[in-house]
């Protein structure tokens, strides 16, 4: 399909569609644990599949495991039955450890599980597009430093944070590349961590090395959505946007209406429902009045935007919010004509 064209489409549909980052709740109705759900690519295409079924979302999106590309390199994880698996070590300390750190090849680790996975989804989804997952390079290159450390690198010791960049660069263009091969019509590229710098470091070690990956892998059948959650996000504007992603996804640190006026009408941005406070903690009830007060809010001015989660829905979700997510959208629609 022309991933394009389908862009272009959820902007002049008459009714606003939903794209939440919802992949993991799918758990609850599979029955399987997170634990064997990340070593196993055929309960992934179904799990994606059974999601698919339940929601009317304008995508499907894959499993948003960001610990696969660190365990590619060689970082140790540790998995869970109800949680996303999560980076247990440091392996970049120094400029000789960013040196010595070798690129691993698509298929190490779980790498090639999770393209597989995302291949069948695609022989069972047929009636919207399917959506890649994948860490950006900033954010993968944190879990190979830690969280907190690499921040401080950037600071300190710039050259071992750029060393380290330019591995992990090279390997997720590849990394795309399969999922582009394996029929995805797009990818959400997760860069959280970059929304945590300044605008002036994220310009320098995020922003290029975004844009690198994004010239590389994106064309009209293959789309790129930028995902930053952090609350400097209007501050960086302009970096973002350097990027070149054909669309964009922000989280609930920002004003939605405040990002969209600084996005061109052309490009599409998402977001921005708080996946803890509404999807997991909230009530269909305060799902509603959230999901019309952000649609009453951005839909008439931006018809670029499309209503999302913040970020990536937790395991947890209630499936009875997740459902008036989708039933509040339909009452706007409902009302909007």
């Amino acid at each position: 399909m022309n991933s394009r064209q389908w862009l272009e489409d959820l902007k002049r549909a008459p009714a606003r569609k939903g794209l939440p980052i919802l992949s993991f709740p799918s758990v609850s109705i599979t029955g399987v644990t997170v634990r064997e759900l990340v070593q196993n690519s055929s309960l992934q295409a179904e799990g994606m599949k059974a999601v698919a079924d339940r929601i009317p979302s304008a995508a499907s999106v894959s499993m948003m495991d960001l610990s696969v590309e660190a365990e590619a390199f060689g970082s140790s994880i540790k998995t869970f039955d109800r949680e996303v698996p999560v980076v247990t070590n440091e392996i970049v300390k120094d400029n000789d450890s960013a040196v010595a750190l070798k690129i691993p090849h698509v298929g190490d680790a779980r790498t090639g599980l999770f393209v597989e996975a995302v291949e069948k989804a695609c022989k069972l989804i047929t009636d919207r597009p399917v959506l890649a997952g994948a860490a950006g390079p900033f954010s993968l290159c944190g879990r190979l430093m830690g969280i907190s450390k690499s921040m401080i690198h950037c600071v300190k010791n710039p050259q071992m944070v750029h060393t380290t960049m330019k591995k992990v660069t090279p390997f997720l263009i590849e990394y795309i590349k399969a999922f582009r091969d394996a029929g995805a019509n797009g990818l959400i590229m997760a860069e959280p961590l970059t929304g945590l710098l300044s605008p002036k470091l994220a310009k320098e070690f995020s922003e290029p090395y975004v844009k690198e990956i994004i010239d590389a892998v994106q064309d009209d059948s293959f789309i790129i959505v930028y995902h930053n959650c952090g609350g400097s996000v209007p501050r960086m504007m302009d970096s973002l946007l350097a990027v070149g992603a054909a669309a964009y996804h922000f989280g609930n640190a920002v004003s939605m209406k405040d990002v969209l006026a600084k996005i061109p009408e052309n490009i599409i941005a998402m977001g921005n429902i708080d996946p803890s406070s509404q999807f997991c903690m909230g009530t269909p009830q305060s799902m509603r009045e959230a999901v019309l007060s952000l649609m009453r809010e951005c839909c008439p001015a931006f018809p670029n935007f499309v209503i999302s989660s913040g970020c990536d829905i937790a395991v947890n979700a209630k499936w009875e919010n997740i459902m008036a997510f989708f039933d509040a959208i339909g009452e706007y629609n409902d009302t909007a004509k």
